[in-house]
């Protein structure tokens, strides 16, 4: 007779949808210089990171990718009104 009690724990459940925001994310933030593909990059972190936070009990990975996901919009905004402003300003 075993007298070890063996702890069994149930496997952690992968959120693919978590990590593909999180990806994006950072590979949004990665490729802010090149023009189109930042955009699309982190509008996708942040849908796929508010869809995964309302299906998954750990939310680590989703606001990972919802926060890399805003940085990168908003990285392309201050460039487009820093590119403006310079261009009205005469420089």
């Amino acid at each position: 007779m075993e007298t070890k009690h063996e702890q069994q724990t149930a496997p952690e459940q992968v959120n693919g949808l978590a990590i593909a925001s999180m990806v994006l994310g950072i590979v949004g933030l990665v490729l802010v210089i090149i023009p189109i593909i930042p955009y699309i990059l982190a509008i996708l972190a942040v849908v796929f990171g508010f869809i995964s936070m309302n299906r998954s009990v750990k939310k680590g990975f989703s606001i990972t990718g919802v926060v890399t996901g805003f940085i990168t919009l908003g990285l392309k905004i201050l460039f487009w009104v820093l590119v403006f402003g310079f261009a009205n300003s005469g420089y």
